[in-house]
């Protein structure tokens, strides 16, 4: 009997031990599997003192983040001297919340080191704010570095290539002109965009051009179709700010005040010799009215001379002659 509980009891504490043993197991493969999936970019991270928890590394692999893009974002931020601190800075946290909202987290990053470079004041919030509405935020930023030119007209789908405008003299112009600007990042979010100030600065032009006595005093000073616009203000409540407005080619077109005075000469002549055709019709009404007179005064002295026979008659008779 003791024999037998010896047995039982040594058979029981094997298998506790072949449990322990497979528990211990899994474990090691799960922390084996845990290190394999996420240890190298924790370790990436931890090296380069970008503070990627492990525990942030396994939570997006559950929200389906791609983590080596946030670890790689912290890794630029923190070599790029960016906070990245969990009040103000580009914690993990954020950038995961970034990523979730449909925010594209490496152009962020990316925005923020090109303005932290280019001694721009751009924040986290106010980069992230200007990605999800919609603007490309690393473009802008590089464009308020690196101003851009813009063609007005743009001449995009087969439109115009040149404006048209006429001086007073009646003398058609037809100009280029180039417009460069730099992102203006305070109204980026709701401020109007290139297409506006294309239109501004081309209404501008036209009015410069209707405004000159003359098209070659246009011609003799180009610039002076293109101060007006600049201190117009066209750029107010747009994207942009204007740096310059330069006129790159002016083109003399048709005389559109002698043409329109040609014009205007073949349709006097014309109403005159309408009105000359309607007294001419009324003079050979007139003749035809008064030749029918003739012709029936002709009648009345023929009818007449007609009685003088029978009046002498009568008179013979009565004795009267």
């Amino acid at each position: 009997m003791n024999a037998m509980s010896l047995i039982f009891g040594a058979t029981e504490n094997a298998w506790w031990t072949i449990g322990g043993l497979i528990v211990l197991a899994l474990i090691s493969l799960a922390i084996i599997g845990v290190v394999i999936k996420w240890g190298s970019y924790w370790f990436q991270a931890y090296m380069c003192g970008a503070e990627v928890s492990l525990k942030s590394l396994i939570v997006m692999s559950f929200l389906r983040i791609d983590h080596s893009m946030i670890v790689t974002a912290k890794i630029m931020a923190k070599q790029a001297g960016l906070p990245i601190d969990r009040v103000t800075g580009m914690s993990t946290t954020r950038l995961q919340a970034h990523h979730l909202a449909g925010g594209n987290v490496m152009k962020v990053v990316m925005a923020q080191i090109v303005a932290q470079r280019a001694g721009i004041a751009l924040d986290f919030d106010r980069a992230a704010a200007i990605d999800l509405a919609g603007r490309d935020v690393l473009q802008a930023v590089q464009t308020s570095v690196t101003p851009r030119v813009i063609h007005c007209p743009s001449g995009e789908n087969g439109g115009n290539e040149t404006l048209s405008a006429v001086a007073k003299n009646g003398v058609e112009l037809r100009v280029g002109a180039r417009v460069t600007v730099r992102t203006n990042l305070d109204q980026l979010i709701g401020g109007a965009t290139e297409e506006t100030i294309v239109a501004r600065v081309g209404q501008g032009i036209i009015s410069a051009i209707g405004s000159a006595e003359s098209h070659m005093d246009v011609l003799e000073m180009p610039s002076q179709i293109s101060k007006g616009p600049m201190i117009n203000g066209l750029d107010t409540n747009t994207a942009f700010e204007i740096v310059s407005i330069d006129i790159y080619d002016i083109d003399v077109g048709e005389n559109i005040g002698a043409r329109l005075q040609s014009d205007q000469a073949v349709a006097d002549t014309r109403i005159a010799q309408a009105h000359a055709e309607i007294r001419r019709a009324e003079a050979v009404a007139f003749t035809q009215q008064m030749q029918a007179r003739v012709v029936a005064n002709g009648a009345a002295l023929v009818l007449a001379e007609a009685e003088v026979p029978s009046a002498m008659g009568e008179a013979f008779i009565a004795g009267q002659l």
